[in-house]
This record gives structure tokens, C-alpha cells and sequence, in this order.
């Protein structure tokens, strides 16, 4: 499980060099676009041969059936990569799947240290690491998501657990705007956006004050995160 950066920076910048490695050894991947697969390789590992790599795609097109013949590589005993668009695959990712076969198989899993976009912000956020969720996209309906946030705010307050969440980023601004009209004033919000990237900013505030605060997350990577106190 190799993962990748978050953004257009050196990878060895936030990648070890175990990761580095990996990626120099292997030839046959899984990902999600065969095109920024190939230049996050190249990348790691300029040298590398392009023509010898091989590519099972795994995204929103790949049919349930198609994903364990992945792997059949591995039961001849190579190794193959399976690598996230940003970040650790496995994690928000389709990956996943491939992971849960190969458990079913009995084939090793070797997960690879990397930047995780959830774990960093939850790191900076200030808020409860001992108790969190990672809750993936809120609904894009208007009363559907109103719901939503408000039942995220209660589990907060009742169970002292941090409510972490993404959007589309070209939706992010609208979500900032929802959060501040349907959250308690009192509520804390972070944003946590373009980790690891020279233009990375995470600030956590209130509701109330997040209101008063011009901020432009538009198409930027952030994750979200809320927690009422006591």
C-alpha cells in the first residue's frame, strides 16, 4: 500500500524513502487513473521504465467481479502496488476493496507510512484525537444536509467526538457558509487545507467566529471538522 503526496510537491518532501524504494522495485500497480499514477511514479522515481509498468484500474467504472483477478500476480508471488490518487490508499479510497480481498486470500498486506490528509488535520485540529469519526461527503441536498450536520453536532456533544467530513472542492465555500448558519455559535470548526503544500492553512474557530472571518477555499482540499464542547 504505497501512498502519495497531497498536492503538486517534491514527494520526498512528505514520502520516506521506503516508499521510494517500493515504487523503484515494483512494475505492476492498482489505481484509480492510469495517467497520474504514471506521473506520481515517475516523480518517486525519474529513472524508472515507463513501458514496463503494468495498470489495473480501480475506480467508480471497475466492475466488483474484474478486482480479484487483480491480484493474481501476487499469488504467483510478485508483489504489486497499490497506490492512492493523494494520499494513503485504503483510507477514503477504493482501495479498500482490493485490501479486503486480499485478506480473504490470504495474500500479505504491507501498508506504507505516507501523509494522511485526515490524520494530519486531526493532529492540528486541537480537537478530541483520543475520539473522532471521518464521515466522507455530507449529503448535496439542502435539508438532507442541514440534517446531517446538525446529527454530527449532537454526536459531538454527547459522545465528546470529534466530526471530521469532506466536499467537492469546488463546493467548499457553500459548505463553510452551511456550517456557520446551522452550527451553535458556539460550536468549533477547523479547516484544514492543502496539507503539506506551501499554501497549507489550518485555523480552528467557532462558528460565530468563523462568521466574521473571509476565507477562499475554493477548489482547494480541506477536510472539515466540528465538535461541540460541553
Amino acid at each position: 500500500m504505497l501512498p502519495t503526496t497531497l498536492g503538486d510537491n517534491d514527494p520526498l518532501e512528505v514520502l520516506p524513502a521506503t516508499v521510494q524504494k517500493q515504487v523503484e522495485r515494483i512494475n505492476i500497480f492498482i489505481a484509480e487513473n492510469e495517467k497520474t499514477a504514471r506521473r506520481a511514479i515517475k516523480k518517486l522515481v525519474p529513472t524508472k521504465s515507463q513501458p514496463s509498468l503494468q495498470f489495473f484500474l480501480l475506480n467508480k467504472h471497475t466492475e466488483p467481479s474484474e478486482i480479484p483477478s487483480f491480484l493474481e500476480a501476487c499469488k504467483a508471488g510478485t508483489d504489486i502496488g497499490l497506490l492512492s490518487e493523494a494520499g494513503c490508499p485504503g483510507v477514503a479510497d477504493p482501495g479498500a476493496e482490493v485490501v479486503k480481498i486480499a485478506h480473504r486470500e490470504g495474500i500479505q498486506v504491507i501498508p506504507m507510512v505516507g501523509p494522511s490528509s485526515i490524520l494530519l488535520a486531526m493532529m492540528a485540529s486541537g480537537m478530541n484525537g483520543q475520539n473522532f469519526a471521518f464521515n466522507g461527503y455530507l449529503p448535496i441536498d439542502k435539508t438532507a444536509r442541514k440534517s446531517e450536520i446538525k446529527a454530527l453536532e449532537k454526536i459531538s456533544l454527547e459522545k465528546n467526538q470529534a466530526q471530521s467530513f469532506i466536499e467537492t472542492p469546488y463546493r467548499n465555500n457553500k459548505m463553510l457558509e452551511d456550517l456557520i448558519q446551522i452550527l451553535h455559535p458556539g460550536t468549533r470548526i477547523c479547516i484544514a487545507c492543502d496539507l503539506t503544500l506551501s499554501t497549507e492553512f489550518v485555523v480552528t474557530k467557532t462558528a460565530a467566529e468563523w462568521g466574521k472571518t473571509k476565507v477562499d477555499l475554493h477548489k482547494r482540499p480541506t477536510i472539515f471538522i466540528l465538535q461541540k464542547d460541553y
